[in-house]
């Protein structure tokens, strides 16, 4: 079968895939034909970025201002594209559920940003960053885009300290770099613990900017509950005042979704409470492609679980690797006791052991795996919590002894501190304990290289699309896709879109915008008149026990199929069962829950087909049935060198899929090593 990529003159280093297994047969319906990425550039990697920028269309200042964008959400991606947008006079409407921007999710984000600077003279370069996600990624990403991410990185640091953005700076008074997971160089730009923090400040205060000039129009306490789509294209969207109930209509030109992930999913992870999935979902059953579902990060640095009463767990930034060393005690009667008292002859530095090239700083899904199975031997410690102890040390004494405790005060204060507020053990005396758990996910809605979905008009950014990180991304990639995407491509892509503007002008009582408003109302209606006996956090916790223990950190055919079963059978009676308390004409966190679980539930259920399909490991998706005789994630690239893209069934019927090519002109597929 034909390629479905355009390498036209360039030396071809994969073959197209053709999958022969077929272990979701029956779950799903293949799509005939392949998905083309039709804004996919051709010729040389390092060119190609810079000839879609010349080849978009412009649009003169005098009809920007005609134009209308809405924008869902403010973290970095929103932010950014809010602020970029704004500045170039077109009118913005951005959008958030929080009560300020400055909430969103994007300012919990801890190590830093990583951009191919070479500041350190250590061999960095945009091709090595280029290299390096794309082998994080497990070789499952689109090398265009990945190179582009690469190239814009640079300017990211410069646009941000403009704004003020106190990146930490060394003794000369010189941006400062640390390392992270999955490289061999120091590229990560951070602010000590709180990069997240100041970098969404960054954004926030330029688009403020712009609210203050009159460009962008700010809706708080707002969530987006369905997107308006007109003879195929996205032209609004339907939202719900947060704190008066009443359901708004807002029409726009063009749509941009920059709403986040949706790890919550799994009830416990590191995201916020509120994180959730609805904007992409809706969108998602409006016939926009929701593309590798299944490929969940798992974040080895986090405070362990404590017990069944938790409602999010807590992130440890995985720039701790640089200077903490994780181990477990060789011996299992060892694992009782004060870790100070294990001689250093009984500890093993197993990152150090099997992976003497890379050692703590191996990338995220290794570390997470090696974690695992080292609790799984029975060498986990910390409390019991279930069967067994759920944690590894992550100790600093040898970095102490050998830069200071003020050295490594300075760099992690406020990690340390934060650590012993919640567990209540000094960690510059004693190991932290930290467990892998649900952080980010690389799976989002399908877009094309210029960010749009396969819905005309509705453009995707940052996590809530799946472009950069195929089944991984390295630490410190997600504020730099945010960024990148909010800041510098976004506007450089839009405006070919928009270039056919001003738009005829849709009207609130155009029938798909009062179909769209419609069906908001009666799905409002439905949760407050089911009337049962359970809260909608109990069919979300119960939801994430399944997804955690059937498509978590490893998955089997067996388990994947007991999960569909498990999750069908739970939506059945949420749908039947579910009891929402109050009134939809005012504040109800009951009522947003609802909506929130009754998307995350239909989300497991394609996640889990979606994994059960993919019969290879790669990155974050480990399947059992898939792997190295040492136990090492096992590709297989002549079937699975695609991005599954799935299309909305219906109600009742299966999801399409549709496989989009990865082709490989720049960097020669191999299995990953980071030994």
């Amino acid at each position: 079968m034909a390629s479905t990529a355009d390498v036209s003159g360039l030396t071809v280093l994969n073959g197209p895939p053709e999958q022969r297994s077929d272990d979701a047969h029956g779950y799903y319906t293949p799509a005939p034909e392949k998905l083309v990425d039709a804004k996919a550039p051709t010729g040389l990697i390092k060119d190609r970025w810079t000839t879609r920028k010349m080849d978009n269309r412009l649009v003169n200042p005098a009809n920007r201002r005609k134009l209308d964008i809405i924008i869902v959400g403010t973290g970095l991606a929103g932010g950014a594209a809010a602020a970029t947008l704004g500045e170039a006079g077109y009118n913005v409407k951005s959008f958030c559920y929080q009560d300020s921007p400055r909430r969103a999710h994007s300012i919990a984000a801890q190590g830093g940003i990583n951009a191919a600077k070479n500041y350190k003279e250590d061999g960095d370069s945009t091709y090595r960053l280029f290299y390096d996600t794309v082998k994080g990624g497990d070789y499952r990403s689109r090398e265009s885009n990945v190179y582009r991410l690469a190239e814009v990185s640079a300017n990211i640091i410069d646009q941000c300290v403009a704004q003020g953005v106190p990146f930490a700076r060394d003794y000369g008074g010189l941006l400062d770099n640390r390392s992270f997971g999955g490289v061999q160089v120091s590229r990560t730009f951070y602010a000590r613990g709180q990069t997240g923090q100041q970098l969404l400040i960054g954004a926030y205060q330029a688009m403020e900017r712009q609210v203050a000039a009159g460009t962008v129009t700010q809706y708080t306490r707002h969530e987006m509950l369905e997107v308006i789509v007109v003879d195929g294209k996205a032209r609004g969207i339907i939202a719900r005042d947060l704190v008066t109930g009443e359901i708004e209509t807002h029409l726009a030109d063009v749509v941009v979704l920059a709403s986040g992930g949706y790890g919550n999913v799994f009830y416990l992870s590191t995201n916020a409470m509120g994180s959730n999935v609805t904007a992409t979902w809706r969108a998602h059953r409006k016939g926009a492609y929701m593309a590798n579902p299944c490929y969940t990060q798992i974040h080895p640095t986090c405070i362990p679980v404590s017990g069944d009463h938790q409602s999010k767990l807590t992130l440890m930034s995985e720039s701790l690797r640089n200077d903490g060393r994780i181990w477990v005690p060789k011996n299992k009667e060892d694992c009782t006791k004060d870790p100070r008292d294990i001689p250093e002859e009984d500890r093993d530095y197993y990152l150090e052991r099997i992976y003497p090239s890379f050692g703590n700083l191996v990338p995220r899904d290794i570390a997470s795996r090696q974690a695992k199975n080292m609790c799984d031997e029975g060498r986990g410690v910390g409390p019991m919590v279930g069967d067994f102890r759920r944690g590894v040390y992550l100790d600093f004494a040898d970095a102490i002894a050998r830069l200071g405790e003020d050295a490594v005060r300075e760099k992690y204060d406020n990690l340390f501190d934060m650590y012993e507020r919640i567990t209540g053990e000094n960690p510059y005396q004693v190991p932290m304990r930290i467990y892998p758990a649900v952080h980010y996910v690389m799976g989002g809605l399908w877009v094309d290289y210029d960010l749009q979905s396969n819905i005309p008009g509705l453009f995707v950014t940052g996590e809530a699309n799946f472009s950069d990180h195929g089944a991984n991304r390295l630490g410190a990639s997600a504020l730099m896709q945010g960024l990148a995407d909010g800041y510098f491509v976004l506007p450089n892509t839009i405006r070919d879109y928009l270039a056919d503007g001003p738009f005829e002008q849709v009207d609130e009582a155009h029938p798909a915008v009062v179909e769209a408003r419609t069906s908001v109302q009666e799905r409002i209606d439905k949760f407050l008149s089911i009337g049962g006996s359970r809260s909608a956090d109990s069919f979300h916790k119960e939801l994430g026990n399944i997804m955690w223990e059937y498509c978590g950190m490893e998955r089997s055919e067996e388990g994947l199929r007991k999960a569909i079963d498990m999750i069908r059978e739970l939506k059945a009676e949420f749908w039947s069962n579910l009891k929402v308390l109050g009134t939809a004409d005012s504040l109800n966190q009951s009522l947003e829950k609802a909506g929130r679980v009754a998307d995350f539930i239909e989300l497991g259920e394609l996640m889990c087909i979606d994994a059960l399909n993919r019969r290879e490991s790669c990155g974050g998706h480990f399947r059992a049935e898939s792997q190295t005789e040492d136990g090492e994630a096992l590709r297989h690239d002549e079937e699975f060198a695609y991005v599954a893209a799935w299309e909305f069934g219906g109600e009742g019927g299966q999801p399409v899929l549709h496989k989009e090519d990865l082709i490989y002109t720049a960097i020669e597929m191999k299995q990953r090593s980071y030994k």
